[in-house]
């Protein structure tokens, strides 16, 4: 005992005379030292391998400034000086620093200025001087130790000279040697990493860990400031008190970038907040206007934050060095864009549609693997065990979760923001999806908003689909990462059977009549590893997920390729003429019934002669159909298969309108009986976007995702990063590339408002996007989406879409010209229920709204055609649905194709595609928030409109004719 007491006390006093050696340097004044110094050899090494970049992943392992060992500098290269110019601001001699010196450094590609005076220079040649005393001492404490450690032996340690010659006895003919004898002192200073990595040089000439990371962009001002709590937009951030007792000040390190402002805490070099450069962004000087002496207040949309100066000159060159940077180098963010957007029209930006989920979910999965940074990703609903690539034939390689899990752990961050529903009204179950990915690694952070009490939002959704890799290449569209939406050009409507490899000769010589002999002569696909059972590796962690094949029919029968024929089955009813086996009574338990849809609707067939195009052969946008009655083959990147491969797996299986999801925990198993009831396919739109488009998609992820942190206490800590957004002057660099994207001319609009995005104004881009295509069509519009709600009221409904419509087919009918509009929309809403019993108050809702959109009432569009075309608008506008058919065990069944898509065309040159649907919910901004892409071809083919060559915009054109292919592939509702 006597000997851990005496270890103790022997500590004490160690740590003891620590402290007091330290407050004896830090007390020490250093005016009594000498100023001149010794001269030193200007002649540094530089690291013979070049300069080394910080990568922007440093964003995310700040530490604190005085920390030795921190990188801030390009490694091997230089920092070069000059002094700009002199002013004098007092011409009495009391002053003794009337001079200021603008400098100018320059570091690799980032140059920049500080402005600092005479007396600068001396306090801070004292600090030096007092460090390089401090670090002699062999104080026994690990930060000094490492401090020490980090100045190599034979480093030069001579300081250099400062003219001591007073500043107010310097004639204005001595300036220029004055301004050289400081370009070498500042220079020696930095060529000795002893000097320079000193955190008192970093402060001087205003530098930080942030400064010279390539993809943040230009330097701009940095610098020590007092920030004041409060001033955020949002009711609820800021302190309930007026009074100056309700402020705290912070002492914080500012930094300016040409797209936003951030602040850092110095003790531990945290990012504590960012402010994005948008149009309401100003900046304020004044006591009168900051109600603070010295003070600067800079205002965007989400909030007024008051800085505090040292005087007010002090503020006034915060404010000009602030000012001059943005307007120089972010200009594009300080004004309201086309549609009243946030982002503006993007030219020559590489952007790829996608119609419907398989190559949607290969080409997000093939991007994420090349994220070396960052991936976004935000979504109204989204289930961790999905597949992207199918079928499964390398394991659990492609599972979302699989994948995320390996990025993450090859040091890639991965941020996702999930709407968190009301449970009682919809059971998507977010908090599984975030506490199953939450567990996969720490570098996967998962936020879900809103807290539905504390914001008071209960009614609207955060409905944007986006995943967003490097900032560089983003995904835009109506698809979710989630059950049911995956789906191919089959549309299948059933997944019982097994997978068959067929020989070359075998595959050719195939026919309906020996398909089924040749199937059951081909080898078994091997879908994992040897060793382990048929499809258990795929199960790995859910093995109670098994369904009980008690009361599921049809588990465990041998299943052989039925040579049931669907055209003789027809033939056999008389039915085989017909475009549609939409009124033929299925045998299954559940078939969505279509006789109660109204005779309005058309077919597309007879009016796609207005579209013809001479070389769609050639592009291989039509590719010939198979013959009537043969049973089509699945080609994938493994060789070609045959027969029926699980595509859908346990709660991917589905058709919500017989049940809803439920029990999604466990993923694996099946809710409903995939032997009795065919699937509902899923038919939907999205997009790709390449380079300042996608910096743009970023921008907004990353404004919702710091509000959010600030929203939520459960999100403050550091845990959660306050994130940034890189530079549009590095946009061009692309690292990766989707395969097939073509240029054309992009903008990004959305809906937002204070609830989703914490801005002072809601923005409803997407809503003025679509209306102002529509007024300026001259041709056609082509509409696909979930919902159409429109035609405005002015008490129940707002959007004004359906009005644009019908007033545009009323000025073509006017001018006697021909003009088409096609709209197709799903034949049921996806709620639960059966129509043919009056199906739930959802269902029967939302076909209400849709039919006033449509036909019922003065205000609907027919209401508003008949009152002047009379019959006639039938030859203007056509309402679409989808319908497939299948065998499933020996019997005919149908189902409507969900269209879930939003998505709208213009004359084969415009397109809009996003998560937008077409009611107030989506478009008018202060609801749901949403995101779109509108992309304008600039880039065309030679085509036909109306019977007249016309140049055709290759994105716009091979999408309309991609979606007309459905039409030709399955029945259209008449």
């Amino acid at each position: 005992m006597s000997l851990r007491a005496e270890g103790h006390a022997a500590t004490s006093t160690l740590k003891k005379l620590a402290a007091d050696m330290s407050n004896i340097i830090e007390s020490l004044d250093t005016r009594e030292l000498h100023v001149e110094g010794e001269e030193v050899d200007s002649e540094v090494l530089t690291d013979p391998k070049g300069t080394v970049c910080i990568p922007f992943s440093a964003i995310y392992h700040t530490h604190g400034f005085k920390e030795p060992g921190t990188q801030t500098y390009l490694s091997g290269c230089p920092v070069r000086v000059r002094v700009l110019e002199v002013e004098r601001f007092t011409s009495t001699k009391k002053v003794p620093s009337p001079n200021v010196y603008t400098i100018e450094l320059t570091h690799g590609e980032f140059v920049w200025h500080v402005k600092r005076k005479f007396k600068h220079f001396q306090e801070f040649h004292r600090e030096l001087l007092r460090y390089k005393a401090f670090v002699r001492i062999p104080i026994p404490t690990r930060s000094h130790t490492v401090r020490r450690q980090s100045i190599k032996r034979g480093e030069p340690r001579q300081m250099p000279s400062l003219p001591h010659t007073a500043e107010s006895t310097v004639r204005e003919e001595h300036f220029s040697s004055r301004r050289k004898q400081l370009e070498d002192y500042l220079t020696n200073i930095l060529k000795m990493p002893m000097y320079r990595n000193y955190h008192g040089t970093m402060e001087f000439v205003g530098v930080s860990q942030l400064s010279f990371i390539h993809d943040l962009g230009p330097k701009g001002i940095e610098g020590f400031i007092m920030k004041r709590s409060g001033g955020h937009r949002i009711p609820g951030l800021n302190c309930c008190g007026q009074g100056r007792m309700c402020y705290r000040w912070s002492k914080r390190w500012l930094v300016v970038k040409d797209s936003f402002l951030m602040y850092m805490k110095p003790d531990s070099g945290a990012i504590s907040f960012v402010l994005l450069v948008d149009k309401e962004f100003n900046i304020k000087i004044g006591q009168k206007e900051t109600e603070t002496k010295y003070g600067l207040q800079i205002d965007n949309l989400s909030r007024s934050l008051i800085l505090k100066c040292n005087s007010y000159r002090h503020a006034q060159w915060w404010r000009q060095g602030i000012d001059e940077f943005i307007r120089k180098h972010g200009k594009d963010f300080l004004t309201e864009h086309r549609f009243g957007s946030y982002a503006a029209v993007q030219e020559n930006t590489l952007a790829k549609w996608y119609v419907n989920a398989k190559w949607y979910f290969e080409d997000v999965a093939n991007a994420m693997e090349a994220a070396k940074e960052e991936i976004f990703i935000t979504d109204w609903w989204l289930s961790p065990e999905i597949f992207m690539k199918r079928p499964v034939v390398e394991g659990n390689r492609w599972r979302l979760d699989c994948i995320l899990k390996r990025k993450a752990q090859q040091g890639v961050r991965i941020f996702v923001m999930l709407y968190k529903e009301v449970e009682l009204a919809l059971g998507i179950n977010s908090e599984y999806s975030k506490r199953t990915l939450m567990h996969l690694h720490p570098n996967i952070k998962v936020m879900r908003h809103p807290d539905h009490v504390s914001s008071s939002v209960y009614l609207w959704a955060h409905h944007e689909k986006l995943v967003i890799v490097d900032q560089s290449v983003a995904f835009v569209g109506g698809i979710d990462l989630a059950y049911g939406r995956w789906d191919d050009d089959e549309h299948r409507l059933t997944d019982v059977g097994s997978v068959k490899r067929a020989s070359t000769a075998a595959t050719k010589s195939l026919s309906t009549a020996n398909l089924a002999a040749a199937a059951e002569s081909t080898e078994r696909v091997p879908l994992q590893p040897q060793g382990l059972a048929p499809e258990s590796h795929l199960f790995e962690r859910n093995a109670d997920d098994a369904p009980d094949t008690s009361k599921m029919k049809g588990i465990g029968k041998p299943r052989k390729f039925s040579r049931f024929s669907i055209y003789k089955h027809l033939h056999k009813h008389g039915m085989h003429h017909s475009d549609s086996v939409s009124s033929i009574d299925s045998e299954s338990s559940y078939s969505a019934p279509t006789r109660s849809q109204p005779n309005l609707i058309q077919s597309l067939r007879p009016h796609l002669k207005m579209f013809h195009h001479h070389s769609e052969s050639k592009q291989g946008l039509a590719e010939p159909r198979e013959d009537k009655g043969s049973i089509r083959s699945l080609k994938t990147g493994v060789g070609e298969l045959l027969g029926e491969t699980r595509f859908w797996h346990g709660k991917d299986y589905c058709n919500f309108v017989f049940k809803d999801w439920v029990q999604l925990d466990k993923p694996f198993a099946d809710f409903i009986d995939r032997y009795t009831t065919p699937r509902m396919p899923w038919h939907d739109i999205s997009s790709v976007v390449h380079g300042r488009a996608a910096r743009d998609v970023a921008r907004h992820f990353i404004q919702r995702w710091n509000f959010t942190k600030i929203m939520k206490p459960k999100y403050r800590s550091l845990s959660y990063p306050f994130l940034l957004p890189k530079s549009q002057q590095t946009a061009h660099e692309l690292k990766y590339q989707v395969p097939e994207a073509v240029p054309a001319t992009v903008q990004v609009i959305r809906s937002a408002a204070d609830w989703s995005a914490g801005i002072k104004y809601h923005e409803e881009s997407i809503h003025k996007a679509y209306i102002s295509v529509i007024e300026n069509s001259k041709h056609y519009i082509y509409i696909e989406n979930q919902f159409f709600i429109s035609c405005a009221d002015d008490k129940v409904v707002w959007n004004k879409i359906g009005d644009a419509i019908a007033q545009r087919i009323l000025k073509a009918h006017r001018e006697n010209r021909r003009f088409r509009v096609y709209v197709v929309i799903p034949l049921l809403p996806g709620f639960e229920g059966d129509i043919s019993t009056g199906g739930g108050n959802a269902l029967q809702a939302i076909m209400h709204f849709n039919y006033r959109t449509m036909c019922r009432g003065e205000n609907s569009i027919l209401g508003q055609l008949k009152a002047e075309v009379g019959d006639k608008w039938i030859n203007y506008i056509s309402f679409c649905g989808l319908r497939t058919y299948a065998e499933l065990e020996g019997k005919l069944v149908t189902e409507l194709i969900y269209v879930h898509s939003k998505l709208l065309i213009a004359d084969d040159n415009t397109v809009i595609i996003g998560s937008a649907n077409i009611n107030d919910r989506s478009m008018l901004g202060k609801r749901d928030s949403e995101m779109a892409v509108i992309v304008q071809d600039s880039d065309t083919v030679p085509s036909l409109m109306d019977g007249q060559e016309f140049r055709a915009g290759r994105f716009a054109q091979s999408l309309r004719l991609r979606c007309f292919r459905c039409f030709d592939a399955f029945p259209v509702t008449r």
